[in-house]
């Protein structure tokens, strides 16, 4: 189903009655949209699953990697064990706060008829999302400061090379997981099987896109056919803009890539959101 279901929108949240009020004193934009991050921010508190997932897991993957990578593995790429565990997690940050967070929270919203009432006001299908995806983004921004500000300070890192680079490279991350998060949700029944429905993505950019394992210690076939895979664009700004390294062409395809999947991923949350239930 497309969508194509009723109405337009107002309010979201907690319950729908708080949400409806909290959206319909938001005549502006920036009012909308802060209406419904306040009332996701309150749902997301209450999940302790996906606030543990958010905050602790990450945190729990990089500690592991750094323990379990070996120095002689990333001889010739320039990278110590902790620049690569650390800009790793930045990636881990983003696929766990951003895109498999978001993609439970759309399911939920959706089977609980939160998404359909919202479209009954003046809220738009576009402001909806959004709305929907601030807290996680905000979380996964917050995040990465914490993992560059822990690894400056503890782990012998220098500061970001080009702070402009790793900012774009998090803005295309978090524009691009959030719009896989929404295509996602469209074939994901409960917010149960989405643990499974965001399991390929996860393990794709584990192995493939650079996140621990960099594309230069693989064959060039197996590298070039991960340059090609959703995150790796954004791991390679992100990479370069805290640590430099890869330049000109390199940083091109890097964005060109990144942008075609958020491209492909908002034409699919166009024609194949669901706003109704799966029932």
């Amino acid at each position: 189903m497309t969508t194509t279901t009723t109405g337009r929108s107002a309010a979201a949240g907690t319950t729908t009655g708080t949400t409806a009020t909290s959206a319909a004193a938001g005549t502006t934009l920036r009012g909308r949209l802060t209406a419904l991050g306040r009332a996701e921010v309150a749902l997301l508190a209450r999940n302790r699953t996906a606030v543990f997932v958010s905050l602790l897991m990450p945190a729990a993957m990089v500690l592991a990697m750094k323990s379990t990578l070996k120095q002689s593995v990333l001889d010739g790429t320039g990278l110590s064990v902790a620049a690569a565990a650390l800009t790793g997690g930045i990636g881990i940050v983003l696929i766990q706060a951003v895109y498999m967070n978001l993609v439970s929270s759309y399911v939920a919203r959706r089977e609980d008829l939160v998404l359909k009432r919202l479209r009954t006001g003046e809220v738009t299908d576009r402001e909806i999302l959004v709305g929907t995806a601030l807290p996680s983004v905000a979380l996964a921004l917050a995040q990465t400061a914490v993992i560059v500000v822990a690894g400056t300070a503890f782990f012998g890192l220098a500061a970001p090379q080009r702070p402009e680079l790793l900012v774009a490279g998090l803005l295309l991350g978090v524009v691009l997981l959030a719009a896989l998060a929404a295509a996602t949700s469209a074939v994901t029944r409960t917010v149960q099987t989405s643990q499974l429905t965001t399991l390929p993505l996860f393990f794709i950019s584990m192995m493939g896109s650079g996140l621990f394992v960099p594309l230069e210690i693989m064959p060039d076939p197996m590298a070039s056919v991960c340059e090609l895979l959703p995150v790796t664009g954004v791991m390679t700004l992100v990479r370069t803009g805290w640590l430099g390294g890869a330049e000109g062409s390199d940083l091109l395809v890097a964005a060109l890539t990144g942008l075609a999947w958020t491209a492909f991923a908002v034409f699919a949350v166009q024609r194949r959101f669901r706003w109704d239930p799966r029932r």
